[in-house]
C-alpha cells in the first residue's frame, strides 16, 4: 500500500496542487461546493421522505433531487481525490479520514440498497412511503451529515 500511496504523492497533478496558491484553494472549494450539492439535495430528499414539504409530491421533488445528488457526489469524489493525492500517506493514517471513507461507503450502500428496492419506485410512483423507506430516510440523513462532520474533523487530528 505503501509504494501506491507513495506514488500517488509524486503524481505530478498532487505536485502541481501542492505548489500552487491557486490550484489548492480552487480544488478545495469545488469538493466544498459538491458536498453542499449532494448534502442539501439529500437533506430535502430525505426530509421529504420523513414527511416535511408534503405538499411537494415526491414524484416531482425526487427526481431533480437525486440528479443533483448525483452530480455533487461525483463532483465532490472527484476534488476528494484531487485533495487525498496531495497528502495521501497523512490522510491515510488520519481516523477522522478513514471513518469519512467507512460512512461514505455506508451512505453509497443505502443508496444502493433503495435503487434496487421496490420501496423508492412506489414512492415515486405516487404510492407513499412505507416505513422501511422512511427508516432508509433517517439512516441517510445521519450517516451522509456523520460524513460531512468526520470530513471537517480531518484538520483537527493532524
Amino acid at each position: 500500500m505503501e509504494p501506491l500511496l507513495q506514488a500517488l504523492e509524486g503524481w505530478p497533478v498532487a505536485a502541481a496542487l501542492r505548489r500552487s496558491e491557486v490550484l489548492y484553494p480552487l480544488v478545495n472549494a469545488a469538493h466544498i461546493l459538491g458536498i453542499g450539492l449532494l448534502i442539501g439535495a439529500i437533506a430535502t430528499l430525505d426530509l421529504r421522505v420523513l414527511g416535511v414539504f408534503r405538499h411537494t409530491p415526491l414524484p416531482v421533488l425526487g427526481p431533480p433531487l437525486v440528479r443533483m445528488a448525483a452530480a455533487g457526489l461525483g463532483l465532490a469524489l472527484a476534488t476528494g481525490f484531487l485533495l487525498f493525492s496531495v497528502r495521501p500517506t497523512a490522510y491515510v493514517a488520519n481516523p477522522a479520514f478513514l471513518v469519512k471513507l467507512g460512512l461514505i461507503l455506508a451512505g453509497l450502500l443505502n443508496v444502493l440498497a433503495l435503487r434496487l428496492g421496490t420501496g423508492w419506485k412506489r414512492a415515486l410512483a405516487g404510492e407513499g412511503t412505507g416505513r422501511p423507506l422512511r427508516f432508509a430516510a433517517g439512516l441517510s440523513l445521519l450517516v451522509w451529515i456523520s460524513a460531512l462532520l468526520a470530513g471537517r474533523w480531518i484538520a483537527f487530528l493532524e
